[in-house]
């Protein structure tokens, strides 16, 4: 909270006119979560722009307090049961838009149906790519459902950017991206994308679409198959005990 509180005053004292709040979420706690919707619900009209940005990397084995595993839990189950809670306010605000934040590493993500607690056979690279890759298979079946709702949906990948969230790598990855090091961005390279998904004429993008670079991409052939997006979607409702009307 120190660091959001810190950035809010950061961006309200450049920015005239700027209103900064930072709210504490844990996307590892679904308790947290409703919590956090509710504040919002209280303190806000309307919500144009639900950026869904937050996330965890490569991390030993964990699991939220709900007891799913910490990579699905955080990136995939944390984002969906947000945006869920939050979709009426989204849909009353319309036009308005998600975002959910993937990565390149979806492209060897693998939906493991029979075990996404990853309690058979748990690898942290792994779990991660599962996770991003559901990140954009939550995006093309929230695309179809809510696109009629005046509510646009879009994945991004903001490519390989020097944060924080390196920090539960093991060394063996460490020493790999430290070579690879001159291809990372900055933070707020990173966020190009984003921002440009944000700000773009809605009619100029694709709802469901996958964008990399400022620019509409090809995502995995796993990513595009609408059986796998509709199960998943199915199994997420099941496992957070909701239903999206």
């Amino acid at each position: 909270m120190a660091k959001g509180e810190q950035a809010a005053r950061d961006i309200m004292r450049e920015v005239k006119g700027a209103k900064v709040v930072a709210t504490q979420l844990d996307l590892a706690d679904t308790k947290s979560i409703c919590l956090f919707a509710e504040n919002i619900y209280d303190t806000e009209k309307a919500l144009h722009y639900l950026i869904n940005n937050a996330g965890v990397a490569m991390c030993a084995y964990a699991t939220t307090v709900d007891g799913y595993e910490m990579q699905f839990g955080v990136n995939h189950l944390g984002h969906f049961f947000l945006t869920y809670l939050l979709l009426d306010l989204l849909k009353h605000s319309a036009p308005s838009r998600v975002i959910n934040v993937s990565s390149l590493a979806h492209h060897i993500g693998k939906i493991q149906f029979d075990d996404l607690s990853g309690e058979k056979n748990y690898h942290p690279v792994r779990a991660y790519a599962q996770s991003k890759l559901a990140n954009n298979l939550f995006t093309r079946e929230m695309a179809k459902r809510m696109e009629v709702l005046g509510v646009m949906v879009y994945a991004v990948d903001p490519g390989m950017v020097n944060t924080e969230i390196t920090r539960h790598i093991s060394w063996p990855l460490v020493d790999l991206m430290k070579t690879f090091s001159f291809l990372s961005k900055t933070s707020a390279e990173g966020a190009h994308t984003i921002i440009y998904c944000t700000v773009t004429p809605e009619n100029q993008l694709l709802t469901g679409g996958y964008y990399k670079d400022c620019a509409i991409a090809n995502s995995a052939r796993a990513a595009q198959d609408d059986g796998t997006a509709l199960k998943l979607w199915a199994v997420s409702c099941h496992l957070l005990g909701i239903r999206w009307r």
